[in-house]
């Protein structure tokens, strides 16, 4: 039986961080829900091995969504124009030299493990909704039901989603830094909107915190990036 629903988001490459929060949370996979919503590669220092780690927690339970970093990632293996370059400019390099560490530029690494990686990421949902949530990484379009969304407002909205969002269920996301919700540079807490939004991202891989939200009871925990 489910206790709690555990949601965390943007680990960016913070393993330690995120086994940290992990242990702080004191999670069970036998009694909680965990959610991860996206964001497992780029700016930190080990997101091979977080991957690796998530794959494993996928395995005893979790739910698992993707964010725009993850997408980034496929797409630039998959050789989509562009993306290779808006992928370097967004933290790739200390992901594929986790992969290789002889790379030096942005060059593709051709091992088993990258490829199931990718693979593995194609294989995630975009969102997952209860009765009472929507979980997901950035946000979703008010105008517009969840089925007829382009997945790319599911992993890139901003203001035009917690801004002007006003749905009856709500909306756990990252990908937007709780700092940029309470328009305080300084305050990394979990964002916790007046229109039936909360905001997890607390900007670990920039110095901030991990935070993750426990559901019904909207508590808190975190731990410093």
């Amino acid at each position: 039986m489910t206790e709690r629903i555990l949601a965390i988001s943007d680990i960016h490459g913070k393993e330690d961080t995120f086994n940290e929060l992990l242990d702080h949370i004191d999670y069970n996979p036998a009694q909680d829900q965990l959610i991860l919503l996206g964001d497992y590669v780029d700016r930190g220092p080990n997101s091979r091995a977080v991957l690796n780690q998530v794959i494993r927690l996928q395995a005893e339970g979790a739910i698992v969504l993707r964010g725009n970093h993850d997408n980034m990632m496929v797409a630039a293996y998959r050789d989509e124009p562009g993306a290779l370059e808006q992928w370097e400019y967004n933290g790739a390099i200390h992901t594929l030299q986790n992969y290789d560490p002889t790379i030096e530029t942005m060059t593709i690494p051709q091992t088993e493990e990258f490829r199931q990686h990718v693979e593995f990421i194609e294989s995630l949902d975009y969102y997952h909704e209860t009765p009472d949530y929507i979980f997901v990484h950035a946000g979703v379009n008010p105008a517009l039901p969840l089925e007829d969304t382009d997945p790319f407002d599911f992993v890139w909205i901003r203001e035009a989603f917690f801004r002007e969002y006003s749905g009856d269920k709500t909306v756990i996301f990252g990908h937007t830094p709780t700092p940029l919700l309470h328009d305080d540079q300084h305050e990394h807490s979990i964002y916790f909107g007046t229109n039936n939004i909360i905001g997890i991202d607390g900007a670990a891989v920039y110095g901030g915190y991990l935070n993750c939200l426990e559901l019904p009871s909207k508590h808190a925990f975190s731990v410093k990036g």
